[in-house]
């Protein structure tokens, strides 16, 4: 309860924990950035690590001068395609094993079965699009790999995805955490990203169960 506890307070308040990082760690902040978004990218098992609000938090940090913004783009922007990749392979090898098994407590079969609409609907796009969606980004790759989806088209989308929303989102936080409304009511700010990343993921629970009891009702 401690752990979810802190992490809840680690994303309500990422702006100020980032600043107390950057101050005691310096330079190996970049790594530490590059690490938690590897994780949440990377690694099936840690889809609730903070992404968005992460890299708008990093952008914002930078504008007061404590990084470069842009060598943190460039650093961060590699990451979603190294983690993808891992993630992607544990699919490969690891997938079919995985889906034949029954929920861990941190591998739901719900969360996979969310990610496999959006590639019914969505196809190879479905890497880009999942990048901006929280636990659909995390799945999409390790489905790729359970799929045997090319890896070169792979690859391809999963480098577009990535660099989209590395830029998109580190270099907003950036050029809008300076407007006093924003800096002001950054909290509420993190809240609005988490919550308009999460509606795809709402909806399509939402469109599951009508279906569900469409097809159950007589």
């Amino acid at each position: 309860m401690d752990y979810v506890n802190g992490l809840i307070d680690f994303i309500l308040h990422i702006d100020k924990h980032l600043a107390e990082i950057a101050r005691d760690y310096g330079v190996w902040t970049y790594s530490i950035l590059f690490l938690i978004v590897f994780c949440e990218t990377g690694l099936v098992v840690t889809p609730f690590l903070p992404g968005d609000s992460l890299l708008f938090a990093a952008g914002a940090l930078a504008s007061t001068g404590a990084m470069d913004v842009h060598f943190l783009a460039i650093i961060l922007v590699w990451q979603p395609s190294l983690g993808d990749t891992l993630n992607y392979h544990l699919g490969y090898f690891l997938g079919p094993k995985v889906l034949r098994s029954t929920d861990s407590r941190f591998l739901k079969k719900g969360y996979l079965d969310r990610t496999a609409r959006f590639y019914e609907k969505y196809g190879g796009k479905t890497i880009v699009l999942a990048r901006f969606i929280p636990i659909v980004r995390t799945f999409a790759p390790f489905l790729a790999g359970v799929g045997r989806m090319n890896y070169l088209w792979f690859l391809g989308y999963n480098v577009l995805g990535g660099g989209l929303w590395v830029a998109l989102f580190t270099y907003a936080g950036y050029f809008f955490a300076e407007i006093p409304l924003v800096k002001k009511n950054f909290t509420l700010v993190v809240l609005a990203i988490i919550g308009i990343s999460v509606l795809p993921v709402l909806w399509e629970i939402v469109k599951a169960r009508r279906e569900r009891s469409l097809v159950t009702d007589p």
